[in-house]
């Protein structure tokens, strides 16, 4: 019994002490953090009143710190590394060369192609992508540029580009063995800073060493989209600092076991890759459309341009030009749609006016007219670009500062299902 009533003696003291210590517990906890919300309460109060002269140092220290990463960057990398754009004395517009198709260059927005980039013409056989090409060419040299044709195809017919404008005497033309010395061709011209154009015609026939080595029957499994890939890197630093225009000529193929929606079309993809679409500022489309028959004789044929890519202004546009065997683009043909859509040229049955005076009795002659006569032509262009571009100085550049129809589907499209 006494034993009994000690052991229950001892168990009410190990109680009371336990509760006591919980007791204990809670207050300083309690205590702690009452204590810690009100540092936590003071930081804020400080973080949300800073003082002005603080926060003006801060920003002084920022700008401190901005200089001197400037300055490190300048002496490792170069002065001209980085720039401040407001510093700039240069004109903010891309400087661009005519394309020798005045309905191209409306469309295009800013009046031709820009300088310093990479552009891609696309399309089908005998379309006249390499005509396109060498209209750019001629309207280069007409401003004093010297312009480099790297034949890959081996196809170049001399008499035609002289025909259409190109001085043949001061264009430079190469037939490279592979795919890696024509772009090697290429990089050295563009390094040079020397050449206002180069054209490489085509894309689709660029074959790589190791596959001329190989025999027929060999796979060589992405190599021609590799080695663009890599050249197109490279090629780009350069391009922007000698501000050469580059022209890829390129090919379609059908892609196998794809079709349009519900029997549609076969899907067409480009040759030599992706790398080319993304590194392209203008990709140009163009497609051959109904012929241009004079009597029973056919002399030509319109083609559609689309412009399925455009880094410069609002893509998606088209353009119509006719094509002259023989000839070229009709840039007369051109001035005469233009003047009449805008009222500057007038028409009266057959007769073609300008200023109130006829000039000629049908379209031909008033085209024949417009070629012997350069100066009323220049001055219809000049009015043409002011409508359509707002100025005719629009960022065309000066020779003295150069340092579908519906239904049918973009290739740009095409290509992403690719």
């Amino acid at each position: 019994m006494i034993l009994r009533r000690k052991l229950a003696s001892l168990l009410g003291q190990s109680q009371a002490l336990h509760g006591g210590w919980k007791r204990q517990e809670g207050f300083l906890a309690a205590s702690f953090f009452a204590t810690d919300s009100k540092k936590v309460k003071r930081r804020t109060n400080q973080s949300a009143a800073p003082d002005g002269a603080f926060a003006a140092r801060t920003l002084d220290e920022k700008e401190v710190a901005l200089q001197a990463a400037l300055d490190n960057i300048r002496s490792k990398f170069g002065k001209e590394t980085i720039i401040r754009l407001g510093d700039m004395t240069s004109p903010r517009q891309v400087p661009v060369m005519p394309t020798g198709s005045l309905a191209l260059d409306i469309a295009l927005g800013v009046g031709g192609l820009p300088k310093g980039r990479v552009v891609e013409i696309y399309g089908a056989e005998a379309t006249g992508k390499t005509t396109l090409a060498l209209h750019v060419i001629a309207e280069a040299q007409k401003l004093g540029g010297r312009c480099v044709f790297l034949d890959v195809e081996h196809a170049l017919d001399i008499t035609f580009a002289e025909a259409i404008g190109v001085r043949v005497e001061d264009l430079y033309v190469s037939q490279p063995d592979n795919a890696e010395q024509t772009l090697d061709i290429a990089d050295e011209f563009i390094r040079s800073c020397s050449a206002s154009v180069v054209v490489i015609d085509s894309v689709a026939a660029l074959a790589p060493k190791a596959e001329l080595e190989g025999s027929m029957g060999d796979a060589h499994m992405a190599l021609q989209a590799r080695l663009m890939s890599q050249a197109l890197r490279k090629l780009t630093h350069s391009l922007s600092r000698s501000q050469t225009i580059l022209i890829f000529i390129n090919q379609v193929r059908h892609k196998l076991g794809g079709f349009g929606g519900f029997g549609g079309a076969p899907i067409e993809v480009t040759a030599g890759g992706n790398a080319l679409k993304f590194y392209a500022s203008v990709r140009l489309n163009i497609r051959k459309r109904d012929a241009v028959k004079r009597g029973e004789e056919t002399v030509g044929f319109h083609v559609i341009v689309k412009i399925a890519k455009n880094k410069l202004a609002p893509p998606f546009k088209t353009a119509e030009f006719e094509i002259e065997f023989g000839k070229g683009i009709s840039q007369a043909g051109e001035i005469i749609d233009f003047g009449l859509q805008i009222g500057l040229i007038g028409k009266s049955g057959a007769w073609f006016s300008y200023n109130g005076n006829q000039f000629a009795h049908g379209r031909e002659n008033a085209k024949k007219f417009l070629k012997d006569n350069e100066d009323v032509a220049q001055e219809l262009v000049a009015a043409i670009k002011e409508k359509f571009l707002l100025s005719p100085k629009s960022p065309m550049g000066d020779p003295s500062e150069e340092t579908f129809e519906e239904g049918d589907s973009f290739e740009e499209d095409i290509a992403a299902k690719a």
